[in-house]
Parts: structure tokens; sequence; C-alpha cells
């Protein structure tokens, strides 16, 4: 039979149930489990263990009991991860394993934390990664039930539900302990969008919890194609939430599609949209960006807002005269009454699209296109985005982008020129970060 190879994984050996160390029934059960996918060549493996809060200063290598016969044959070295909280350890691995590019866990667990398990899972890891789980049962003295010592008294017996809850309260319970990365967490407001009507804002990627380089720190969106978990990206959230004035329960983010749709709120909700409007007391409509343009609107004389997402395809779709068109039409607001505000995204500086596909905003007006010649000019995706703006009615002095006078005001930077500030597809490639722009009639 041919063994599984070891370089992309590692193992997990869930020993939380501290007294489980000492039933050699038990232990030649995990270790018969972990040599079967793959045989002397076992992977870097970690074994988590329970950290009695009463002896924290126990940092040895070698957790309680632990026999010979795992750590000897350990080929490709080992790691003991203690804590009071498995949360914390699962995250402590997870964070390693980033470190070290690798995406196949295969993780070795009592059945009877298998509910659990999957809730850490769930919250802690995406899709990139590729997780087996295998079961144990902890076999039992003849005279004696084992206690669980690494479990509090009260968990034990919980129904399914409950132990997936007391899982998640868990997760939520640690993640909250963790310290912001990158300083803290700071939000760009417009000046032109008036404060005593509306609650807006633009994020940084500062004041977070990621911990990922390019995901690093406050990413507001949880993919299954990227490493940042729905866990992390929650607290996020709910940092922002707080820092920001808003209950992240009434958050209503738009549902990218790369095209003009806009969803007036209170109507049907369609599958997919770029735009969204709402005349809505307390509901938090937002729309992403890291490169793409996350845009405001609001009209202070009908108290409506609207937020969309545009990206170069939206830009020549439409999607930002579509939404104003919606606060129109449903709200009967004056097109000369709404505000738009143009959030951080990639500038002409850095912004390239194939000569064909720049054509497209070469027709819009030949200065938002540079370099046109060449088989890959730069494009200035605002500059279309406020032509078709002034084109659709907007007033040029109530739109607020990159060519504000007083730069101290400008929140339409370059995502990508500055690292420090902004997540950038165009410079971080696939696994981006994701900032927002958020607003809400108060």
């Amino acid at each position: 039979m041919v063994k599984e190879s070891s370089k992309d994984a590692v193992v997990l050996i869930d020993l939380f149930d501290n007294c489980c160390h000492k039933k050699e029934k038990t232990l030649q059960h995990i270790w018969s489990i972990t040599q079967k996918p793959y045989g002397s060549n076992i992977p870097f493996t970690y074994f988590m263990c329970y950290q009695d809060p009463r002896h924290k200063e126990d940092n040895s290598d070698k957790p309680c009991d632990i026999p010979e016969m795992f750590i000897d044959n350990l080929q490709n070295g080992y790691k003991i991860i203690k804590d009071i909280s498995l949360p914390a350890i699962l995250y402590t691995i997870k964070q390693e394993v980033d470190d070290q590019d690798r995406s196949t866990v295969h993780i070795i667990l009592p059945q009877r934390r298998k509910l659990e398990m999957d809730v850490y899972i769930d919250q802690l890891f995406t899709a990139v990664y590729t997780i087996t789980l295998e079961y144990f049962n902890v076999h039992q003295d003849k005279e004696n039930t084992i206690q669980l010592c690494g479990i509090e008294p009260d968990k034990n017996g919980l129904a399914d539900e409950d132990s997936q809850e007391y899982a998640r309260r868990n997760i939520k319970c640690y993640l909250q302990t963790l310290p912001s990365l990158k300083g803290e967490l700071l939000i760009l407001q417009s000046q032109i969008i008036p404060e005593d009507i509306f609650l807006h804002g633009f994020t940084t990627r500062c004041g977070g919890i990621s911990s990922i380089a390019t995901l690093s720190s406050l990413n507001l969106f949880s993919s299954s194609k990227r490493r940042d978990p729905k866990g992390v990206v929650a607290e996020n959230f709910r940092r922002l939430g707080k820092a920001a004035g808003f209950d992240p329960q009434m958050y209503v983010p738009v549902k990218v599609d790369h095209g003009e749709n806009v969803w007036i709120m209170g109507k049907p909700e369609p599958p997919c949209y770029d735009g969204i409007v709402t005349d809505q007391k307390d509901v938090t409509i937002a729309a992403p960006g890291a490169d793409c343009i996350p845009i405001l609107f609001c009209d202070p004389v009908k108290k409506a807002c609207g937020a969309a997402h545009s990206g170069w395809k939206g830009t020549l779709l439409g999607v930002s005269m579509a939404t104003v068109n919606a606060m129109v039409s449903e709200y009967g607001s004056d097109v000369k009454d709404i505000l738009v505000v143009l959030g951080p995204s990639v500038g002409p500086c850095c912004f390239t699209l194939t000569q064909e596909e720049a054509k497209a905003f070469y027709d819009i007006d030949p200065q938002c296109v540079r370099q046109y010649e060449s088989p890959n000019p730069y494009v200035d995706i605002r500059r279309a985005t406020r032509i078709l703006l002034e084109r659709g009615g907007v007033l040029p002095q109530n739109i607020q982008d990159d060519t504000t006078v007083d730069k101290s005001q400008n929140v339409t930077l370059c995502t990508s020129c500055h690292p420090e500030k902004f997540f950038s597809h165009v410079r971080d490639g696939n696994n981006f970060g994701t900032q927002i722009c958020f607003i809400s009639i108060k």
C-alpha cells in the first residue's frame, strides 16, 4: 500500500482530556491510527494538551505521560501545545501551519468531541485546508470511569446542540482576548457626509486580529479560497462595530457580482448585486473594496443612503449611476441632492488592463487611460466613475474623490501604494484582504 506524503501535512493528536495519556489501550489505538496513512514517515505532529491554569509556568516539552513509543518515532518532529482553551490550541497550530504554507491537517481526536471539533473547524479553518478527522475511544478502567480532566465538570453530558453552542462560545471568548495587530483600529470619514444624519466610514487594515501577512489585520471577508476563517472575520467585525458604533447583527453587505444590479432594501433580494440602497434607520449597509472602489451615497434631504462596489467591469456597466437612479426612483431623491464619496481604491498609478479592455475607458474619456498605445495601458477607474456620475446629473461638487483640493481630506487613496494602511489584490495576489465602506441612517 502506498503511504501518504508527509510533506504538506501535519498531524494533530487531541489529548486535551489529559488522563487518556494513562490508558495503554487508548494510546495503542491512537498510535495505530497515526501510522495507518503514513507508515513510519509520520508528518510533523502536534500534541494538543490541557494546561492546568495552576501550573502555567510548566512549559516542558513533554506532556504528562506521553510514552516514548510516540516521541522516539516522530522523525519529522513534534511540538506540544498546551492551554486551558481548545480554540487557543487549534488557532496557535493554525497560525504555524499558515507560516509553513501547509494545508493538509490530519486530526486524531476522541469520538466524544466530534461535534465540537466540527464547529472549531468551521470557525477556525476554511476550505483551503484539507482536514481529515479520525476518532478514538477512551478506554475505561474496569474499576473506575475516567474523569475527563481537561473539560469543565458541567460540560460532560451536554446535548449535541449545547455542545456545539459551547464550542462557539469558547471560540468567541478566546478570539476576543487576542491583541489588535497593526495598531489601533482606524476608520476614514468623508467631510461631505453630514454626521448628524449618517453614520459612515471607510475601513483600513489596522486594528483587527487576522494574522496572515496579506490579510493582516482587519480583514472583513472570509472566503473558501483564502486562509482567514469565519470566526476571525466575525471578531474583526465585532471590533469594527464597537469602534464605529453599529451593530454587526444589523449589517447588510452587497453580494458582489461585478455587475450593475442594485437591491432596494425591503423589496425581494436578488441573488447578487453590487449596489444597495435603503431609507431604513439603524441598519448598516456596506460594500467591499480591495482595489475596486467602495462608494457611499447619501441624500440628506430625503434621508436615504446607498453603498456600491465598483470594479472596472462594474464601472463600465454603470453601477454608480444605477445606485443613484435607485435612490431617485424609490425615495424621490433629487439627483442634485445626492452626495457621493469614492473610497480607497487602486489608482491609475498601479492599475493596468489589456489595450482591448482599456478601450472602453478611452471611449468614456481619453484622460481615463495613460499610455494607451502600450499593450497594458494604465486605467483610471475613479475618473471614469466621476465622469459617468456627472453625466447622470450628480453635481461635480457633490462628488468626493482624489481630486479633493485639501489632500488631508482625501479618502480616495491608492490601495496598492499604501501597504501599511490598505489591502490590495493588485499588490498582494489572490490571498488578499478586504476593507469596506459602510453607512447607516441615525
